[in-house]
């Protein structure tokens, strides 16, 4: 068990416009179903190497990337599906990447933990716990020397505030006034380690803060205060030199991976926070307060369904790379070859 406990479920008027509502109902929905069918096809063998659903954590994504502008840069985990499909991504062409399809984002070279994008300056899926961190310290770094309007909003777990790469970047963007927006995704559980077993201090705000980076907490199962608090974040990141730091609190509803047998927690934890589940919680307020029908709810999970049916029926008919091409953007030391045969047996 944790020890944070379970609190009630967020309720009271969403004030935004009808529009806006259901169109991050609709990233939410997106996601979730994009996820289910990634759980699905890996049971299935057309998903290979490692699996990292974001399912129960969809507030996150849809409230804190509806703030963020075209030229601002994202940097993810591995658990980064939802982040690169609100930022731009094709939902297409992230299900041929994870089916290891050249049509993919990133040529099917990268997988499920690897979605890559320059075009909407979504820059990883970082496979190590942590590795993002001073990425997104040197992209921001970037774009202050060369006088860019941008920020850059960093995605991690908890976990990697244990890590050397974390005091790192905090360090150095506060000290260096780096336009940073760090998004610590708390839940709770660093792959399969309770916080408190991992870190001797569970106050994660407290952490950051003693770098003098200015820090605020949200419910990360409630989209409305998480888009509020990431929004107020940001302005204070693009009107203020330095960095700020979000610690949103929420919780995966699925193991940490398809290869965690998830003997960490207790099953009726996570029953217990099934019922702050975001969807249906948010769905439910819209409803009651006239800004959502049932017909429209289910429009909505349609459309998504069909979105998802659509990206399947392209990575199935995608290409695997060609033999020849297994050596393209390969670096080798000045003067040594590399023979395509040779690459594909393995050896140089």
């Amino acid at each position: 068990m944790t020890d944070f406990q379970v609190a009630a479920a967020p309720i009271g008027p969403v004030p935004w416009d009808k529009a806006f509502a259901v169109a991050v109902l609709s990233d939410m929905l997106r996601i979730r179903r994009l996820e289910e069918k990634a759980a699905e096809l890996y049971g299935l063998q057309k998903i290979r190497g490692f699996l990292h659903l974001y399912i129960g954590e969809e507030a996150v994504a849809a409230g804190a990337l509806r703030v963020l502008q075209p030229q601002d840069n994202v940097v993810a985990t591995y658990r980064e599906h939802g982040h690169a499909l609100l930022r731009g991504l094709p939902m297409s062409s992230i299900m041929a990447e994870m089916y290891g399809k050249q049509q993919g984002c990133s040529r099917g070279r990268g997988g499920s933990m690897h979605l890559f994008d320059r075009a909407h300056r979504f820059f990883g899926g970082q496979a190590i716990v942590g590795g993002g961190l001073p990425l997104a310290a040197g992209l921001a770094l970037a774009d202050k020397m060369s006088g860019r309007k941008a920020l850059t909003a960093c995605f991690f777990g908890e976990g990697a505030m244990a890590e050397g790469a974390f005091h790192e970047a905090m360090n150095l963007a506060t000290l260096w006034q780096l336009p940073v927006l760090f998004c610590c995704e708390n839940n709770l559980y660093a792959m399969g380690t309770a916080l408190a077993r991992s870190e001797s201090q569970t106050d994660l705000c407290l952490k950051a803060a003693s770098y003098g980076t200015p820090t605020m907490r949200v419910d990360g199962m409630d989209v409305v205060a998480v888009h509020e608090t990431v929004q107020r974040a940001a302005r204070q990141v693009r009107e203020q030199p330095g960095p700020a730091f979000v610690e949103l609190r929420t919780y995966r509803f699925r193991a940490h991976s398809m290869f965690d047998p998830e003997l960490y927690r207790d099953k009726k934890e996570i029953e217990a926070w099934k019922t702050r589940g975001p969807i249906h919680t948010y769905s439910a307020r819209l409803k009651a307060q006239g800004s959502l029908t049932e017909a429209e709810f289910l429009a909505l999970d349609a459309a998504a369904q069909g979105e998802v049916e659509a990206a399947v029926a392209f990575a199935e008919a995608g290409t695997w790379e060609p033999v020849e091409d297994l050596l393209r953007d390969v670096h080798t030391p000045a003067g040594q070859q590399i023979s395509a045969d040779a690459a594909a047996r393995g050896g140089v």
